[in-house]
């Protein structure tokens, strides 16, 4: 573990595990998580051999606080600081959810040869928010509510969340884990008020149209059909048109939180398309 400082000063934690010479796979986490949201994922490509890396977003975690900066520019800002201080050659980058917008805007950008491929799972590109040129996106109001909600009680929207919509806990038959509820409660708490506020902008209202356009490396797009916070059909086929390398891989009935919930299924599919 350790810490990057960017150009405005602040401090990045970061996780990096695993063999220095490993093929590094670096993961990119969702609102309002941390890089702990990774943990699973991160053993099992530690045992194949990898060296796997994970940072918790500026005013997320034990990353600082700073007052700006909670916008994706900035955010893929930092994560090209984290790669360039680590000097990471041909990482596999995998973003989840807001995540994968951040993985986005940073491999539309990156420097060449630090980027060989990119995975987007329930992730929000092209862009959520709904508009004339989005008619099939999410009411502007929806994140509205996420605002008026956090402002009002964070702590309890930070139960609500997780015991809902984001594992398809509230979907009839759903077997609950309340391990992954209070996880979910943790990570989210340790982050600040203003960053996460910030962020439903960011993650929602943030067009990734001409980054997906841009991204030349081979890109796995991965989304559960069920997915009640980043809906499907606005999403991940969107995403797979605009890329120059993208294919498509859909979950039948999966919840938004797969990773967490399936990553049975969803682990050895990542490997694979990280060894392809």
């Amino acid at each position: 573990m350790g810490t990057v400082t960017t150009s405005d000063g602040t401090s990045i934690f970061y996780k990096d595990w695993g063999p220095r010479d490993g093929r590094p796979v670096v993961f990119h986490h969702g609102w309002p998580l941390t890089a702990d949201d990774w943990d699973n994922q991160m053993l099992f490509f530690l045992s194949h051999g990898y060296r796997v890396i994970a940072h918790d977003r500026r005013g997320h975690g034990r990353s600082s606080q700073p007052p700006t900066g909670h916008e994706m520019d900035t955010y893929a800002a930092d994560v090209a600081a984290l790669t360039d201080a680590l000097d990471l050659e041909g990482a596999v980058h995998i973003g989840h959810s807001t995540g994968g917008g951040e993985v986005a805007r940073y491999v539309a950008r990156a420097e060449p040869g630090r980027v060989s491929k990119a995975v987007l799972v329930g992730a929000v590109p092209p862009v959520m928010v709904q508009s004339e040129t989005n008619p099939g996106g999410t009411p502007i109001e929806v994140f509205d509510g996420f605002r008026a909600a956090l402002a009002a009680n964070r702590a309890q929207f930070y139960i609500d969340v997780p015991s809902g919509p984001f594992y398809g806990f509230n979907r009839e038959g759903a077997k609950v884990s309340q391990g992954l509820i209070d996880n979910w409660w943790r990570q989210g708490m340790m982050g600040a008020a203003n960053a996460h506020y910030e962020c439903i902008k960011a993650f929602s209202e943030t067009d990734f149209t001409e980054d997906l356009k841009r991204i030349d490396v081979p890109v796995l797009v991965a989304h559960g059909t069920d997915d009640q916070v980043v809906p499907y059909a606005d999403s991940a086929p969107l995403s797979v048109e605009l890329l120059r390398n993208g294919t498509l891989k859909s979950y039948e009935g999966l919840p938004h939180g797969m990773l967490s919930t399936h990553p049975d299924v969803l682990n050895p599919d990542l490997l694979d398309f990280v060894k392809s």
